[in-house]
């Protein structure tokens, strides 16, 4: 997941004008960006995923199995919908992965609370919660 972190960061840093967050897990992954260049950006993450799909598929001798086929996008409708969706740090503690945000290595989750500090994190925490935000978006058996 290194590698594909990596990769897919880079794709962000050139065609996103901001990464507000970003959360990869083993299969699948959420990004929380401003651009204005969707288009642009969505052929290069979908390049990203044809050229990881075919190195796993190799790895695992299973050619045509699908690896990505599913990408959504959502504008931002409100602060609210901002902050809820902020908050795909907590998605590796969602999912069972680990216990606190601070464990997954695959997160810009570090970064945000040294950013804002752990006080404003609860804050937004508790003022904006996830609740039922996205559910069976991304469920950990698909």
């Amino acid at each position: 997941m290194d590698s594909f972190g990596q990769e897919l960061l880079a794709v962000l840093d050139t065609y996103a004008s901001e990464t507000f967050a970003w959360c990869v897990l083993p299969n699948h992954y959420h990004a929380l960006i401003e651009t204005l260049a969707l288009d642009t950006l969505v052929l290069h993450l979908g390049r990203l995923h044809g050229r990881n799909s075919y190195l796993w598929n190799g790895e695992d001798h299973c050619r045509g199995r699908k690896c990505f086929y599913r990408a959504a996008d959502r504008a931002i409708r409100s602060e609210g919908h901002f902050y809820a969706t902020l908050n795909v740090h907590h998605n590796a503690v969602h999912h069972g992965y680990v216990d606190d945000w601070n464990q997954w290595p695959w997160s810009s989750a570090p970064e945000y609370l040294t950013n804002v500090g752990r006080a404003q994190a609860e804050r937004i925490w508790r003022e904006y919660p996830i609740l039922d935000y996205g559910k069976g978006w991304d469920d950990r058996d698909l």
